[in-house]
């Protein structure tokens, strides 16, 4: 019996990932009906039977057989003479079931099958793989990391896909190792020399969205709605929330009980502060809430320009500017409308000034608790003090205090 065996001929491709084996054993089917076509120039007669369990495939040809000198189409009647050469028992008016040898397409032939084969293959993982996550885009995944380059991540997913974490899409305190599962949003499918190229984002807002879907079961049960997320990666993110139960408190069930809920979002996100604020309909209040940790005085707006002066007490503005400008940044991009801060018995502030919690990134706590007890709760406020009077006034070491005030500087520099 001629046959050809697929696991040893088209081993890469029979278990194609990704690929249904009814899938697979019609494109099978169809190249060798193409086959079939340039060397009879016709497959009508002929039945293309794929073994989808041991990878064998047979072609059958079809031929009525006829009495001798009655063959009119040689692609569908056989003589009987000839047929009785196959088999002495045949006769006129039966079927005639003849198996053709692979090896009669020879051997360039075949080769161009296995060729074929390969590339409509090659075309269905990439369908599949489109389909796949431009249905998931939105979605959370996790992923094995592959390969560390400079400008982006290469990562590989349970079924071996690779998928793309550019360096833009990755929080500027992300560090990854060979080996390790990052989780990451699908961003986009981009096709790249008709390629597919899956995309991923860790600074996308929909990235904290779906982490609050996660860690929020009244989110993802639509008893509460995110309604904007505006995000500096790894500095600050502010999320407006509304509930549709007025049972439900959305901040307090967002945050949870002692932050046990938002504590491993901030995690994920490599520190990043997470203001959640109460979404409101009233402007004049959602300013207010954006601008949070601040307390403002009072506001004036103008709705048309979609601008507002806020005012503020003098130790409360560089609370509501922040560090290197991130929170107001982010209260304009929530609110829609720009804001201009105040202080409120003076001119526009000339002389900016950062809250040392801002900076906890960077010094511990118990360092900037030390200088709050004397007093000092700003960036300018410690840097104003010689290193000798804070070493006199506080219990840190003269090296520490130095490092601070290097930090402290530094940023102002980089604001000038």
């Amino acid at each position: 019996m001629a046959s050809i065996n697929l696991i040893e001929a088209f081993q890469e491709f029979k278990d194609a990932e990704n690929i249904d084996r009814p899938t697979m054993m019609k494109v099978v089917e169809d190249v060798f009906k193409t086959l079939l076509r340039k060397k009879y120039g016709s497959d009508d007669n002929f039945d293309v039977i794929v073994n989808a369990e041991k990878g064998d495939l047979e072609i059958i040809r079809r031929r009525m057989i006829v009495e001798d000198g009655e063959v009119e189409n040689p692609l569908a009647e056989v003589a009987y003479t000839e047929a009785t050469k196959i088999e002495p028992d045949f006769e006129v008016g039966e079927e005639l079931y003849e198996e053709v040898d692979i090896l009669d397409f020879g051997r360039r032939a075949i080769l161009a099958a296995k060729q074929t084969l390969a590339s409509r293959i090659s075309d269905l993982k990439k369908n599949v793989l489109i389909k796949k996550y431009g249905d998931r885009v939105g979605e959370i995944i996790s992923a094995e990391v592959y390969q560390v380059w400079k400008k982006e991540v290469l990562l590989l997913d349970e079924e071996g896909n690779e998928l793309i974490l550019p360096k833009s899409e990755q929080i500027p305190q992300d560090y990854f190792k060979k080996g390790e599962n990052i989780r990451a949003v699908v961003a986009r499918v981009d096709l790249k020399n008709n390629t597919p190229v899956i995309i991923l984002s860790r600074t996308s807002p929909l990235f904290l969205a779906k982490l609050l879907e996660i860690e929020v079961p009244e989110i993802f049960d639509g008893l509460i709605a995110i309604k904007k997320i505006v995000r500096d990666p790894g500095e600050r993110a502010k999320v407006a929330v509304e509930s549709y139960d007025d049972r439900i408190d959305p901040v307090g069930a967002c945050v949870g009980m002692k932050g046990s809920r938002i504590h491993g979002i901030v995690r994920e996100l490599k520190n990043e502060n997470i203001d959640v604020i109460n979404y409101t309909s009233n402007i004049q209040l959602l300013i207010q809430r954006s601008l949070t940790p601040a307390k403002i005085s009072f506001m004036e707006l103008d709705n048309e320009k979609k601008h507002a002066e806020v005012y503020l007490k003098a130790d409360q503005v560089s609370l509501a500017i922040g560090r290197r400008g991130v929170n107001i940044k982010l209260a304009c991009e929530l609110t829609g409308y720009e804001l201009d801060v105040f202080r409120e018995d003076e001119e526009v502030t000339d002389e900016f000034d950062i809250d040392l919690d801002e900076f906890s990134d960077e010094i511990d706590s118990w360092i900037i608790d030390e200088f709050k007890r004397i007093g000092c709760d700003t960036a300018r406020s410690v840097l104003k003090l010689t290193p000798e009077e804070l070493e006199r006034r506080t219990d840190l070491e003269k090296e520490t205090i130095t490092d601070v005030r290097r930090i402290l500087q530094e940023e102002f520099d980089r604001e000038e």
